[in-house]
């Protein structure tokens, strides 16, 4: 990277975020990985959202608010603007309720061989209390890959985990249509897929994901819906095998999700 310009930008999409968002930036600040930029857009949050995120901006110059004039109504349309005005040629997305290990992004960072292919994730797990979150050092390195039919198959890439190619974003951006919010970045990714083949997954937890009351995508009827939806409109996909990936997906995100507590 050129003089100025860091090595990843991180991407966080914030709505009425005020009770996670501190623990979520902390996170950041806290990465081994110093070269970083974090852009927090805002979605016309009605709570103290803004005055916090602009109280670190006044402390860290890494850190910038876009605050929006209009809101979106779901994480899509903050996503694809902050895309759009990262400085970096590497996105990272983190949710603003969710936790990074330490060593996320040097990690990751590590694998990327690639920038405008770059397409990297990492497993997960589950947590309710980041008081009770300890992060043990990761000494190696294991990853494997996710092509295509597999994603198609079970969702495998958490959102909150993902680095990629700020190129390959731009070519394939978050749908901002109300229908598909919740499902926005598990079409993206297929979409990304398609392009590069494969997603490399660093089979470590790196990310730690948030389980409170309220997420978008907590309604297991109307994510099954919304899955069957992005397979029946994807090109090139027969009515039946919509339901296939859509009873595969159900059934996959169950066992892993409920019995296994990760992704």
């Amino acid at each position: 990277m050129s003089e100025g310009i860091p090595k990843v930008s991180v991407v966080m999409p914030a709505y009425n975020a005020s009770q996670y968002i501190t623990a979520t930036v902390d996170s950041v600040l806290a990465q081994s990985e110093s070269d970083w930029e974090l852009i927090v857009v805002d979605d016309c949050s009605t709570d103290d959202t803004r005055d916090k995120i602009s109280d670190f901006a006044k402390s860290d110059p890494r850190i910038r608010l876009i605050a929006l004039e209009k809101n979106f109504g779901g994480p899509a349309g903050p996503r694809n603007v902050g895309i759009r005005e990262a400085r970096s040629g590497l996105v990272a997305f983190l949710d603003s309720d969710d936790i990074w290990h330490p060593d996320k992004l040097k990690i990751q960072l590590g694998v990327v061989e690639d920038v405008p292919s770059a397409f990297v994730c990492s497993s997960m797990t589950d947590f309710a209390d980041e008081g009770r979150l300890r992060f043990e050092p990761i000494a190696r390195v294991e990853s494997s890959q996710v092509s295509y039919w597999q994603q198609s198959v079970r969702a495998q890439i958490p959102t909150s985990s993902v680095l990629v190619s700020k190129t390959l974003l731009l070519k394939t951006p978050f749908r901002e249509e109300p229908a598909y919010k919740a499902v926005e970045d598990y079409h993206c990714w297929l979409r990304i897929l398609q392009l590069v083949g494969h997603c490399v997954k660093v089979k470590a937890p790196l990310l730690c994901y948030r389980k409170s009351e309220g997420q978008i995508s907590g309604s297991k009827l109307m994510m099954m819906k919304k899955v069957l939806m992005v397979h029946r409109e994807f090109p090139g996909r027969s009515f039946l095998t919509a339901y296939v990936y859509t009873l595969t997906h159900v059934l996959g995100g169950l066992y892993f999700r409920f019995l296994k507590k990760g992704m």
